[in-house]
């Protein structure tokens, strides 16, 4: 389920791990105008309305902005919340940061390579760890175990 859009960006990589230094203006030129407002200006899918929220492909989600690895699909749940939900991410393919945005305190998780926004992270998931990472289905890329090809 590759997005068409990674044809035409140079940093998309599924083996680079390298940290990205790409300015907004030039991923303005690269990305998708819906893609773009997710990924870079931290705006929210409507819910139910994701590729990804009843999917159960079994396969790896990685970072539709650059391609880094983030979740593996034995790790995602059925939420009910609207959006794709992990219980556990990639130790290397995320970072967080705080966002107190609307008036709430919530924890903002970004792709560690390019630091695109992805979606939240809450203490209300299943076991084993209690978490659920509520993600925008656009900002993430799937590719099922059967296709698995190098990018």
């Amino acid at each position: 389920m590759q997005e068409n859009n990674t044809k035409n960006n140079p940093y998309f990589s599924h083996t680079d791990h390298t940290k990205l230094n790409v300015s907004n203006d030039e991923w303005k030129k690269i990305l998708d105008p819906e893609l773009y407002a997710i990924s870079r200006e931290a705006h929210t899918e409507r819910p139910g309305t994701g590729k990804y929220n009843n999917f159960d492909g079994l396969g790896e989600y990685y970072c539709a902005v650059c391609g880094n690895h983030l979740f593996r699909s034995d790790s995602k749940f059925s939420s009910s919340c609207g959006w794709p939900s992990f219980f556990q991410a990639e130790k290397e393919g995320v970072i967080y940061k705080r966002d107190s945005a609307f008036g709430m305190e919530r924890t903002e998780v970004l792709c560690k390579r390019c630091e695109s926004h992805l979606g939240h992270v809450f203490n209300d998931g299943p076991r084993p760890t209690g978490t659920r990472f509520c993600m925008n289905s656009i900002s993430l890329d799937f590719v099922a175990d059967e296709n698995k090809e190098t990018v």
